[in-house]
């Protein structure tokens, strides 16, 4: 695509244009492809690589720029980074057909995963296989936004999964005591932390100790990165499971 402005053309390649209407008029943005949606879901937090042009248009294809009237008129400021952020966050991302069920499929199961890693079985204490969870989904016919985080869609489907009773399931956090040789501890500690919901204890002595709580879906990850990590030395022992009001956590 090749944008033409003023005195200059500007060739695009691998662009995702997100449109946005508002006070009767569409205006629309460059972004880089999966770019979009990686800012929505919060993996990307840096604007300047999401957007391929630092501005806002009335077309994009065309070069066509939005002038300060329209923008004030519709937008009631002239703050370009704030009307950038509500387009990016409330407008349609344009995509074909294809890319667009592709995206689709990768989102539900990103919905599907992010409530297997969240919930329990409260029968059997047990987490959700991700299979599990997108039959659960199917059976209640949801459909995904594209415009919403995949973390934001998953709290409502925890919602409707606990009211329809579609299969038994309750937000939860475990309690586990990690114990790990304080040889291994020290080097293991930072990629141990960044697994945790919130750490309730620690004892540093002979061995390095943490009690925590974690969210069920890290339970293996955590025990694979022990069993690597000390050569069977490290402990995951599973203390109690805390149920969790809905509310309680914001994705």
């Amino acid at each position: 695509m090749v944008i033409v402005q003023p005195n200059s053309q500007i060739k695009l390649t691998n662009v995702s244009i997100v449109r946005y209407r508002k006070g009767g008029k569409r205006f629309e943005i460059a972004c880089y492809k999966n770019k979009v949606m990686e800012w929505r879901s919060g993996v990307e937090k840096d604007l300047g690589e999401v957007m391929q042009i630092d501005n806002v248009f009335l077309n994009v294809s065309k070069g066509q720029a939005a002038n300060k009237d329209d923008l004030m008129k519709c937008f009631k400021t002239e703050d370009r980074n704030a009307i950038i952020l509500e387009i990016l966050k409330k407008g349609e991302l344009q995509v074909g057909e294809k890319e667009r069920a592709s995206m689709l499929e990768g989102m539900y199961r990103d919905i599907a995963t992010t409530v297997a890693e969240k919930c329990v079985n409260p029968e059997t204490k047990r987490p959700y296989t991700v299979t599990m969870i997108e039959k659960a989904m199917a059976d209640l016919h949801l459909s995904v936004n594209p415009s919403r985080s995949a973390k934001s869609q998953a709290l409502d489907v925890i919602k409707q999964l606990l009211e329809k009773k579609t299969i038994p399931i309750a937000r939860a956090q475990m309690r586990v005591r990690i114990v790990v040789p304080s040889k291994d501890g020290k080097r293991i500690k930072d990629k141990l932390m960044t697994m945790i919901a919130s750490k309730e204890d620690e004892d540093l002595d002979e061995n390095y100790e943490w009690t925590c709580l974690i969210d069920p879906g890290q339970f293996r990850p955590i025990n694979e990165l022990l069993q690597a990590e000390t050569k069977g030395k490290g402990q995951l022992e599973m203390l109690s499971l805390t149920e969790t009001k809905q509310g309680d956590e914001v994705f």
